[in-house]
């Protein structure tokens, strides 16, 4: 389930995981830009979840088209 962003949340991130669509084929290195221009705007992530970890929080965008549209 989608979370909305949380300023609280996103000073006690402490990592971050990107999940791509599995019909996306990237080259890593191109895959690798996008998850880190996403994760530059997080506010804009059409899916994003914060995770619970011992040291704070996971940040976690769910790609969607929207999301790669954005990117590109």
């Amino acid at each position: 389930m989608a979370d909305k962003f949380d300023p609280y949340r996103e000073a006690l991130v402490m990592e971050t995981e990107t999940r791509w669509p599995e019909e996306t084929d990237f080259d890593p290195r191109h895959q690798a830009e996008l998850a880190a221009a996403l994760h530059e705007k997080p506010e804009e992530a059409d899916h994003l979840e914060y995770i619970r970890t011992h040291t704070g929080f996971c940040r976690r965008i769910v790609v969607t088209e929207d999301d790669l549209a954005r990117v590109s």
